[in-house]
């Protein structure tokens, strides 16, 4: 038995210095809880040693991890967003992506500015209506009296048709976009599996061949609104393809943002509300709550567990001295569960006062992006639900990914009753 797979009633007695969240296991198997708690508690900036990912500290709470998470001066992304180290050695030279998340400022602003338009409110008000109509054409297709895998059939779905119109991405082909975000962050050190590498690389290549078919189609057409032409005609991005690890790593990006967040969150509030049927019932009554459950569900997901950062001198942090070129990881997942932000923050509750301070989208220079088109798929979905469902009911066991980096779930068996 490991440390980490420890009974409940044993984790009190485990010292500190053996406590690794970035265990995967305990993701998979929903076991995370007592461990960040017992962190938050007694350690909330918290030194591990040793353990697969190296040495790192852990921000555990809501105010360290919005400490590290709003001091872009202090805290580097360069040095990588995720707690894997990769050894530059070892590494193929195709495997050296570069994206503008992981850059500091100027580079970064320069880059995200470029496709940030694609999210500003006027044109969410435009996509509105085509999130509504294919979100409606999901549910009214669902098979009612049958149990099947919500994931599968409403999650990958409207966030795949989602991407694939934000890409302008060949529609019969949107599933690929799933695929390609799924093996982009499904990688030994997050995952605690092995990965056949050579398989991950040549997905991802001809991934980079499909996007380079499409910017040399947009590069020498009109400029359009959609996320290719815009970096493709981008005064900032223009010539990003002449740089092959910057251009795969920079669509990576945008396409694992784009799925990530609404999928899991889109699953993971199905598993809430039949977790909590008191939650349910509220919203049965008082539909109106959606835009508020919407957030909580987000906070109550936390879709990417972490993100990490790598401080540029020596800093203090939560009493601690952090010394320069120290990989910091600021877990989301337990900042969103921090009991003195959010009272009985393991609980999901719709009508949550607060459930807007979550930190799962970040703070600072490197917020996320598409929050507001993330919060409007989960929004206008849960409208249409509404409309056509009593309830989804969960009839069997919800299948979870190891993953130290996106909370992912692969299955969540469902039946819907109609009104």
């Amino acid at each position: 038995m490991t440390v980490m797979t420890k009974p409940a009633d044993e984790i009190a007695q485990v010292p500190l210095d053996q406590i690794d969240v970035s265990e995967a296991s305990i993701y998979e198997h929903d076991t995370w809880q007592p461990w960040f708690a017992r962190l938050r508690a007694e350690d909330p900036v918290h030194l591990t040693e040793e353990s697969p990912n190296g040495r790192f500290w852990s921000a555990t709470t809501h105010e360290t991890v919005m400490a590290v998470d709003t001091n872009h001066k202090d805290f580097s992304s360069a040095q990588g967003i995720s707690i894997v180290d990769f050894d530059e050695e070892d590494m193929d030279e195709r495997d050296r992506l570069e994206n503008f998340i992981a850059m500091d400022e100027p580079d970064h602003g320069k880059q995200r500015k470029t496709v940030s338009p694609s999210v500003e409110p006027r044109n969410l008000m435009n996509l509105e209506p085509l999130i509504r109509e294919r979100a409606a054409d999901i549910l009214d297709h669902l098979p009612v009296g049958e149990t099947f895998n919500w994931v599968d059939k409403v999650s990958v779905e409207l966030t795949a048709r989602m991407l694939a119109t934000l890409f302008d991405f060949p529609y019969e082909d949107r599933r690929k976009l799933i695929h390609w975000s799924d093996i982009t962050t499904a990688v030994e050190e997050t995952t605690g599996q092995e990965v056949d590498m050579d398989y991950r690389r040549n997905e991802l290549m001809q991934c980079a061949a499909e996007f380079y078919q499409l910017w040399n189609e947009r590069a020498a057409a009109d400029p359009k609104f959609d996320l290719i032409s815009m970096l493709a005609h981008g005064e900032n991005t223009k010539n990003m393809n002449e740089n092959p690890q910057l251009f795969i790593g920079n669509i990576l990006l945008l396409i694992v943002g784009g799925n990530d967040t609404t999928r899991n969150s889109i699953s993971g509030g199905v598993v809430g509300l039949n977790q909590y049927p008191e939650e349910y019932d509220k919203l049965r009554k008082d539909p109106s709550l959606i835009p508020n459950m919407v957030s909580e569900m987000i906070r109550f997901q936390t879709p990417v567990i972490h993100m990490r950062r790598t401080a540029l001198k020596d800093v203090e942090l939560g009493g601690k001295t952090i010394r320069e070129g120290d990989k910091v990881v600021m877990w989301y997942l337990s900042g969103n569960r921090d009991e003195s932000v959010f009272p009985d923050a393991d609980r999901l509750i719709i009508d949550r006062p607060n459930a807007r301070h979550h930190v799962a989208f970040g703070f600072g220079v490197h917020r996320c992006m598409g929050n507001r088109l993330a919060e409007m798929q989960l929004r206008v979905l849960w409208e249409e639900i509404m409309k056509r469902f009593r309830h989804v009911e969960v009839v069997g066991e919800v299948k979870r990914l190891p993953n130290n980096f996106i909370r992912g779930i692969a299955d969540v068996p469902v039946q819907v009753h109609p009104l």
